[in-house]
């Protein structure tokens, strides 16, 4: 069973609940704004919900609006406020957000500011590295200020805003005041009616309530303007005929709030909070809790792991069945730092690797033990994958070619695990520590680190690659080979390398042998999928350019695969006669119709001010492709079920990395399937094999969303091979045993 711990981005269902949504549609169906019976009870229902949400948020006085959600009710807030700051006799000069506000609040503050044609400054009110507001900066810009809007708790590291020192930082100022409550709801005592808020919106979702039902409190003396008009709802307050079912639903949360037996307490959910965090710590020694624990909700945790990737620990999670977060869910599809760790003034790794753990109020003793487990478990893999920094060597010897990218850039690390040697090919300094901690774990030795060609825009790393190791070099050529050596012997696997300038004069393909013959080419930029590397840097040879690709095709033939030393678009490999057939520069030079020279001039013309890349690096080589779309091979679940009932010598892939397969769900296997487990760090090496697959024969990879298996698939086809498919949403819509609703609600 899948374990939420994303509470602060919605929560499931109260039974109690969902009982209540579904008696206000059979039974209390009616319309509230109709005076017959069936409108009347609707209409006392609704009352009653009210009076139970005045009584849970300390508001016996003032308006309260059932609406959408805190979206609706910020942007209600919001055009109230600015609509009053409007009419003013006396125009305020600033509008104020705290700095970590949900991306809600400024993006309706911007809107309606030039809507309704005020223009005012936006000012972000500074907060501190624990996350709360400066007081003494908004006691300062509060006399000017026409709109000030905090949160009462961040959505993100779940720290709880000093309301009452806010309050006092307000005193004298004409601002009207709205507190985002989403977060507080069921978790603070609010006490609205005792403080000067004016607006505050609240959100059923998440608090085990359905979505699509929200509530937003009115202070009696605040300004109000509909945001929509018309049918004259809620006191001609916000029109449109009530969500009813919402509403119920609603109900039976406070009431479940009220009777004080469902959800915990404040220190129970400490206390678990803090066993959570203990786990955190065994599991992942070094991690760094980015708020203060004892200003924040007890029920949110916010960390990062020195080392380890947000990425990389979201799939882990996810492969132990532990949903969390990488901070709002609002913007968790932009891989993007947290504003609100960087408005926190954390450091940059921190506010990039981020990740979020909550649990709702709800969670029993038991879902918090078996979190604990799941959480120490995934740590247990992570160091058993050498991907955990410090771990000791207790992986299993690594053997075979593994790819590293950072930014379209490729390296390769290969392994052997007979003779426990590794060569490093183009090193990046992005992963000096990863590299070296690798080979550290594994305790392989280093048996050259060696560069395709000289880089026009940095340097190679190798040198600190080989300090990090703590291994001695020995004596190397400007690329890295050992001197005097024909090639570089790992166990049965033999590196030899092939001169070809032209993207620099120094340019080098290493050749991969095993017992069988050449098995593929690391080739640098020479070529690279969907383009050819550039030869206009100060180091490059053009002019022996096409000399040296005529070279490659006699030595690896139309179809042997070579790795490329960029890879902008995830293509993985390639092959010469892929390439003639996408690129018309070198079809014409295989052809014939072009000589070296008219290579060369044509090449130049390409290459004439090329665009950075969407990384914002230099480009290594003029697309000539136009970057065309690859073919989909999309296979639904149920297509893919259909084919494991078959006998039909269907391969199944699992692209997910070690540290994820060994924690993983797998779909069942039929009488004529087989399963391999081909992390996509290593697909370039298992390329070969699956080409020489029978025709016809069904190749489908699977991760955990479809992204990485899609990746794999469209390289498969790319190089001729159309039987190659992808599970299309992965793990996640795979089916699975359906969990009772008792097991549901232990989220």
């Amino acid at each position: 069973m899948e374990l939420y711990l994303d509470a602060n981005a919605t929560t499931p269902v109260l039974p109690q609940a969902r009982e209540a949504a579904l008696a206000a549609m059979a039974d209390d169906f009616g319309n509230p704004s109709s005076i017959h019976s069936a409108g009347l009870k609707a209409r006392a229902l609704m009352d009653g919900v009210r009076a139970r949400a005045r009584r849970v948020l300390g508001a016996d006085t003032g308006r309260l609006l059932f609406l959408s959600g805190a979206t609706e009710g910020i942007q209600t807030a919001v055009l109230s406020a600015l609509s009053a700051c409007r009419r003013a006799a006396v125009k305020p000069e600033l509008l104020l957000y705290g700095a970590t506000e949900h991306k809600a609040v400024p993006e309706a503050i911007r809107h309606w500011n030039a809507l309704l044609g005020l223009d005012l400054p936006l000012l972000a009110i500074p907060v501190g590295r624990d996350g709360r507001h400066d007081l003494a900066w908004l006691r300062s810009h509060a006399p000017r200020a026409g709109l000030v809007c905090t949160m009462a708790a961040n959505n993100e590291t779940g720290v709880i805003s000093d309301l009452d020192g806010i309050a006092d930082a307000l005193a004298g100022s004409p601002a009207l005041w709205m507190v985002d409550g989403v977060q507080a709801l069921g978790k603070l005592p609010l006490r609205l009616a005792e403080r000067r808020i004016d607006y505050a919106p609240f959100s059923g979702h998440k608090l085990y309530a359905p979505k699509g039902i929200g509530l937003l409190y009115v202070r009696e003396v605040a300004p109000f303007t509909p945001l929509l008009a018309g049918g004259g709802q809620e006191g001609a307050l916000r029109s449109g005929t009530e969500n009813m079912s919402g509403i119920a639903a609603l109900g039976a949360v406070l009431a479940a709030l009220e009777e004080g037996q469902v959800f915990r307490g404040h220190g129970t959910l400490a206390a678990w909070r803090d066993r959570l965090a203990d786990a955190l710590r065994q599991a992942f020694p070094g991690v760094v809790f980015n708020a203060p624990a004892e200003l924040c909700l007890p029920t949110t945790l916010n960390f990062a792991v020195p080392g380890v990737s947000a990425r990389l620990l979201l799939d882990l999670f996810d492969a132990a069945e532990l949903r969390v977060s990488g901070g709002s869910a609002c913007s968790a599809a932009k891989s993007q730092p947290s504003d609100v760790l960087q408005a926190m003034g954390l450091p940059a790794w921190q506010a990039a690797e981020a990740v979020r753990l909550s649990f709702g109020p709800v969670v029993d003793e038991d879902f918090i033990d078996e979190a604990c487990a799941r959480i120490r478990v995934c740590g247990d893999s992570l160091r058993d994958s050498c991907m955990r920094p410090g771990a000791p060597a207790q992986a299993l010897p690594a053997h075979g070619l593994t790819r590293f990218d950072s930014e379209g850039a490729c390296c390769y690390l290969l392994a052997d695990a007979a003779s426990r040697r590794a060569v490093v090919i183009d090193p990046l300094p992005e992963l000096t520590a990863r590299l070296a901690q690798w080979l550290a774990c594994q305790d392989y030795d280093l048996a050259a680190v060696l560069d395709t060609h000289s880089h026009g825009d940095h340097a190679s790393s190798a040198v600190e690659l080989w300090a990090a190791t703590g291994q001695e070099c020995g004596s190397v050529d400007s690329l890295g080979w050992p001197a005097d050596a024909e090639a570089i012997e790992l166990g049965a696997l033999r590196l030899t390398r092939l001169a070809l300038p032209g993207h620099t004069a120094d340019s080098t393909a290493y050749l991969l042998h095993d017992a069988a013959g050449l098995r593929l080419t690391l080739i640098g930029d020479t070529v690279m999928p969907g383009a050819l590397g550039r030869s206009d840097f100060p180091q490059s040879a053009p002019q022996q350019y096409a000399a040296s690709l005529r070279r490659l095709a006699d030595v690896v033939g139309p179809r042997g695969l070579l790795l490329p030393g960029h890879d902008y678009d995830d293509r993985f490999a390639t092959t010469l006669a892929v390439e003639c057939a996408a690129q018309p520069l070198l079809g014409e030079l295989f052809g014939g119709r072009l000589d070296d020279g008219g290579f060369a001039q044509a090449k130049t013309a390409l290459e004439q001010d090329l665009a950075l890349t969407a990384y914002q690096t230099v480009a290594c080589g003029a697309r000539v492709d136009a970057g065309c779309a690859l073919a989909g091979g999309e296979l639904a679940p149920e297509a893919l079920q259909n084919l494991l009932r078959e006998p039909a010598g269907l391969v199944l892939v699992d692209v997910r990395e070690p540290y994820e397969q060994r924690l993983g769900q797998t779909p069942e296997l039929g009488p004529g399937a087989t399963l391999e487990a081909v992390p996509l760090s290593g697909l370039p090496e298992a390329l070969a094999r699956w080409l020489a697959l029978p025709a016809g024969t069904p190749l489908v990879f699977f991760c955990r969303s479809g992204n990485r298996s899609a990746q794999a698939a469209r390289a498969l086809r790319r190089l001729g091979y159309v039987q190659a498919w992808s599970l299309s949403g992965g793990l996640a819509l795979w089916p699975r045993a359906a969990a009772g609703v008792d097991a549901a609600l232990a989220i």
